[in-house]
């Protein structure tokens, strides 16, 4: 059944009046991959393509070919957004550039303008680096008064403080646990493996305590690369091995998906799955200079560091074959490697090389080897994070949350062969990253930091670069996107939108997880799949989150997200007066006040600034047309609905 508020809203719309007008509403048009549309880059023929499913498109996107259409996706967003938002907000500071950059991303950045002739947006103002940083940093948008402390504070290194205050949050917990849950592919069941949900929850809680304890990013990888123990409910960081678990096929087949694993969560190499199957010569020759040269026996090799690794189930109720939990074993009564002896399962038939009949552990990348009695995957975890290929894929992972593009998109689709602006590829290959240089020197910060997450962040946060304005004044070139010259929008996560709504009106909800207990915030939750339930799941979905299996996290716009922010109940109700005290909503609170305290207090706490002129004049306007409290709901449903609600910019 359609809610009666409904026609209301339509109506609003389509009569152009002045709440439409002044609303700047959320009404992008609805996006879509115009590369499905394309021709095809190159003839899918892959026997890995069963694994790779829908996402043969990224292949496709990084190909030889594909670089010779120029596609700058991320400047057509941002100056979309950019131009719905208002000029200027009274009382928002910028500060000038520096004509001397000392952090390391602004001598790489400052530089790349000059050569290119690039001229960047302005330094962004204090209502939107705090809402900005917050977002970023935290998931959630920033509370009113801090907003009101941070701009009428004098102290000239106040950003660089509610930098540090945010990355010492339970908020900032809260939002890489969610990150790294995508990252790590933490749900309770996939097409292959079926955690439950108690494996998923003692995952996801592995992820919450390692980043409170702001262990390093080389720490928990080598520790999920490693890990072994007897019980996947209890031991968290078991389930990410239990990733690679693959039916229908011989054991190598769980082999060859554990090093697929690593290549790409780690190494950002996805390619390798391409050479677990055959060689990358003739089937890698447009997509990847390095894979065209890669052997399937380098894979083996790669593989060979898990062909001691045991997965068993082990049944919660003997006499109930489900649920079951997971062991994680490294089989030291095994005297062979990785057997080169299947004509059956998923991938080809694996044969002798030459007389190779077994094939030992061997990180492809550099020769080395596991020492001696060493476990295989405790050597595998050690050459991993001492790559300086693992150290970049991690900064083009968290530059892209930061930046908005990645210096390699997609991010697990790096040429290895591509990398080194002092070596560059022969034609007509090109430098992969857009910004090589920067990603080096980012990658050894990184590693010299020991893999401190947090230094990184606030490195990148406290960059001018990061702080540059989306909006820009005078004539945009799209090639200017590869500098990042200006800040590049992103759409907020389901996750985001969903806490935002609560945190501004102040009308909370409790969901009841298995395992979990009560949450009332939806960064909080251990899956992205099938929580909380009930309407929730389907607005959470229409945002794109993705199940951490088959279909990645997305951002950008859709039809669907447009009708929900306009329509759901789930906005609807955060529209309306309720509750007394501290339990008031946001509604029951403005109401209390004058007009003008009104509007200000709902652009405040909604978009975290004060009202353009024009807005607030549009807004009083509307206010004093009609029903007040009718009016005072349509006002801040607009609010919700605008493109600063939704984006962060």
């Amino acid at each position: 059944m359609i809610p009666k508020a409904k026609p209301r809203r339509f109506r609003l719309i389509a009569s152009g009046s002045a709440l439409a007008a002044l609303s700047g509403l959320f009404l992008l048009p609805a996006q879509q991959d115009r590369r499905e549309a394309e021709p095809e880059a190159l003839a899918v023929e892959h026997a890995e393509c069963v694994f790779l499913g829908p996402k043969q498109k990224h292949f496709k996107k990084n190909s030889l070919e594909a670089q010779l259409l120029k596609d700058f996706e991320y400047s057509r967003m941002t100056q979309e957004v950019a131009s719905r938002l208002p000029s200027s907000v009274s009382g928002g500071k910028s500060e000038r550039l520096s004509s001397a950059p000392t952090n390391l991303i602004d001598r790489h950045l400052f530089q790349a303008w000059k050569e290119a002739g690039a001229t960047p947006a302005a330094k962004t103002d204090d209502f939107e680096f705090i809402r900005r940083a917050t977002l970023d940093l935290t998931g959630r948008i920033p509370a009113a008064l801090r907003v009101q402390q941070f701009v009428n504070d004098l102290d000239p290194n106040k950003r660089a403080r509610l930098v540090d205050e945010l990355l010492n949050s339970e908020g900032w917990v809260d939002k890489w646990t969610m990150f790294f849950g995508d990252l790590y592919k933490s749900t309770a069941r996939t097409t292959q493996v079926n955690r439950y949900p108690d494996g998923r929850n003692a995952f996801h809680e592995w992820i919450r305590k390692s980043l409170a304890e702001n262990k390093s990013y080389s720490r928990m990888a080598a520790e999920v690369i490693s890990s072994a123990g007897s019980n996947s409910y209890e031991q968290g960081d078991l389930n990410w091995v239990l990733g690679g678990f693959v039916t229908g096929g011989p054991v190598q087949d769980l082999f060859d998906q554990m090093a697929v694993n690593v290549a790409d969560t780690f190494l950002g190499a996805a390619h390798f799955n391409c050479v677990m199957c055959h060689d990358g010569r003739r089937h890698l020759d447009t997509l990847s200079l390095w894979g065209k040269s890669a052997s399937r026996y380098q894979a083996y090799q790669l593989a060979a560091f898990f062909s001691r690794t045991s997965l068993l189930r082990v049944r919660v109720n003997a006499n109930d074959p489900n649920p079951y939990y997971w062991s994680v074993e490294d089989n030291t009564r095994l005297r062979t490697d990785y057997n080169l002896n299947t004509t059956t399962g998923n991938r080809p038939p694996r044969t002798t090389v030459g007389t190779i009949r077994v094939v030992a552990p061997e990180y492809p990348f550099n020769g080395n080897k596991p020492r001696s009695g060493e476990s295989y995957r405790v050597a595998l975890g050690r050459e991993v994070t001492s790559d300086i290929q693992f150290a970049r894929a991690g900064v083009n992972y968290i530059w892209k949350e930061f930046m908005g593009k990645a210096f390699v998109e997609p991010t697990n689709q790096f040429d290895l062969a591509r990398l080194d602006p002092d070596n560059p590829p022969p034609d007509p290959w090109k430098l992969q990253p857009n910004q090589p240089r920067l990603l080096n020197d980012l990658a050894r910060e990184f590693s010299s930091q020991r893999f401190d997450l947090k230094a990184l962040m606030r490195l990148i946060v406290n960059s001018e670069a990061y702080q540059l304005s989306s909006r820009y004044d005078g004539d945009w070139n799209p090639a200017w996107e590869n500098l990042y010259a200006r800040k590049l929008v992103r759409r907020l996560w389901a996750e985001e939108i969903h806490d935002a709504l609560i945190f501004t009106s102040n009308i909370p909800v409790t969901y009841n997880v298995r395992g979990v207990g009560n949450l009332t915030w939806a960064m909080k939750f251990p899956d992205v799949v099938g929580i909380p339930g009930g309407n929730t799941n389907s607005f959470l979905d229409s945002f794109m989150r993705g199940n951490r299996d088959t279909e990645d996290r997305r951002t950008e716009a859709s039809s669907l997200q447009v009708l929900n922010l306009m329509n759901d109940a789930f906005v609807m109700t955060r529209t309306r007066p309720s509750g007394t005290g501290e339990a008031a909503s946001l509604m029951r609170r403005a109401l209390t006040g004058n007009d003008d305290q009104l509007v200000s207090t709902l652009y405040l706490t909604v978009l975290s600034r004060y009202p353009a002129n024009e807005e607030k004049a549009a807004a009083l306007d509307y206010l004093r047309s009609g029903n007040r409290q009718q009016k005072a709901e349509d006002l801040l449903w607009s609010l919700y609905n605008k493109v600063d609600f939704i984006f962060n910019y």
